[in-house]
């Protein structure tokens, strides 16, 4: 290590010290569900629901990435939440047809908790990893990372584990072949359960090490695995009957029950760890892509996350009464309006979380300004600029008080139309066309006048202000999304 980097250290660790003991001190700070509406969440004393658009998860773990540009970007962009994989799982360049991908570093730039040794032999280059000894260097990068987050308001999904895919697992730092403790070898559909040998021992110090390091920071939450029903699956339902047969896309699968198990098992870890320190942080569990009727819930879940999410993920899951979150879309292109309209739905029908994969943000590209990449998804600077719209517009909003509302929409010819709604006083209405002529909306509300306020969803413009007279509410002639609020009328 050189002078100038045991200097930086030494600094950094004094400014964590001072900063996470700060944080101790008021516990009330940490990132929770809201006390009145568990739907939602709360930060620092206030109501808040998360947005984001971000990089592709390797900033800590990939040396090149500059992440305090990044998460200075990513609030100037008014964006509040990162995806975080804290290196148990990484990729390669070209991994998903990926072109720059910051979970892929460059040779010789991986950083991860464990400290090489002295053995030659990394499968993608370098030395092997000794698993009994951690790299200081990881965790003053990461607890810098969660200070800047901080600081800019950021909460951080921090991701402990994700599957394997078809070849992840011979990257991981877990693999036998990859480390010196002479690990099980196993078939990677086995890396995530309890029947994994002796590899549960080391995942074991690995989590509670991540929980340990970061106790002293509220702005984040822990998520068990990214997407388990890739390596551990049961049973798979037709998610499009008119789609290719083994597609993913066309496929709902449901994860298996040893990978459940073994969730539990690491929430345990988490939750005993925490138990003997200061704060304790919200759990997630990745549930499946689309949308899935959940099934014996842990309790010990707060956040259940979906890929690719449909609203029935929120709808078939409310009487949880926890939080369901969209924490990852993409592979559908890069018109900003998909992504835009998938966000909508999402929130518009209860859900709290949502998070966009962005791949415009790359090494040497960290204000998400490089609109030339190559990726199966999408990202750029207009669309974090819609989902902004989007957030500031809930903002101004008493949505705690808000649940779905699926009776006041009677009808709305040519469109869909989803509602959120206090049930008295304030109703929200989604409305996205299908059809070219704009239809009179008809809605359930008892007699009485109502002001409606329209704003373009795209773009934040007024549309137009009116009043609503039994139930008939006219929409604008206009073509994107609108969203309206209608409010009983002042001294009515």
């Amino acid at each position: 290590m050189s002078k100038r980097t045991s200097c930086f250290r030494v600094l950094l660790v004094a400014s964590l010290a001072f900063s996470g003991s700060a944080l101790l001190a008021q516990p009330e700070a940490t990132f929770r569900l809201h006390p009145q509406n568990p739907h939602y969440f709360q930060y620092q004393n206030k109501p808040i629901l998360i947005v984001g658009s971000g990089e592709h998860y390797g900033a800590v773990v990939n040396l090149d990435f500059n992440y305090v540009r990044y998460l200075q970007a990513t609030a100037t962009d008014g964006m509040n939440t990162t995806r975080l994989f804290t290196g148990a799982y990484i990729e390669k360049l070209g991994d998903f047809g990926i072109q720059k991908n910051t979970l892929a570093p460059a040779e010789g730039r991986l950083l991860l908790p464990w400290r090489r040794s002295q053995e030659a032999g990394y499968a993608l280059g370098g030395n092997k990893f000794d698993l009994n000894q951690w790299d200081d260097a990881y965790f003053d990068r990461l607890k810098d990372f969660m200070t800047q987050a901080r600081q800019h308001g950021i909460i951080v999904e921090v991701n402990l584990f994700s599957a394997h895919y078809s070849d992840g697992w011979k990257y991981s730092a877990l693999n036998p072949k990859n480390n010196v403790n002479k690990t099980d070898s196993l078939p990677s559909q086995r890396v995530n359960t309890l029947q994994n040998g002796n590899l549960l021992v080391y995942q074991e110090r690995y989590v509670r090490k991540i929980v340990r390091e970061l106790n002293g920071f509220g702005n984040c939450y822990f998520e068990i695995q990214n997407e388990p029903w890739a390596d551990q699956t049961e049973i798979i339902l037709k998610h499009n009957e008119y789609g290719p047969e083994k597609d993913w896309r066309s496929t709902l699968q449901v994860v298996s029950q040893r990978s459940n198990d073994w969730h539990r098992q690491v929430a345990r870890w988490i939750r005993d760890e925490e138990s003997k320190l200061p704060v304790q942080h919200l759990i997630s569990q990745n549930i499946s892509n689309f949308h899935y009727p959940i099934a014996d819930a842990d309790p010990t879940i707060s956040i259940f996350n979906f890929h690719y999410a449909l609203p029935e993920a929120v709808t078939e899951n409310y009487q949880l009464n926890r939080v369901i979150g969209f924490n990852e879309t993409g592979f559908a292109g890069r018109d900003d309006a998909t992504y835009r309209r998938q966000a909508w739905r999402f929130l518009m029908a209860g859900g709290g979380l949502f998070n966009q994969l962005d791949y415009s943000y790359s090494v040497g590209a960290e204000t998400g300004q490089d609109t030339s990449y190559k990726a199966p998804g999408g990202g750029s600077p207009a669309l974090r600029a819609q989902f902004r719209i989007m957030k500031d517009f809930f903002g101004k909003l008493n949505f705690v008080d808000y649940k779905p509302d699926h009776q006041v929409v009677a009808s709305a010819p040519g469109a869909m139309a989803q509602a959120l709604s206090n049930g008295k006083s304030e109703w929200v209405i989604y409305y996205e066309p299908m059809a070219v002529k704009p239809h009179d909306v008809r809605l359930n509300l008892h007699k009485g006048t109502y002001q409606a306020a329209w704003t373009d969803v795209a773009t934040g413009r007024k549309l137009k202000t009116e009043t609503v007279i039994n139930g008939r509410l006219p929409v604008p002639a206009d073509g994107n999304e609108k969203v309206v609020v209608i409010r009983v009328a002042t001294g009515k």
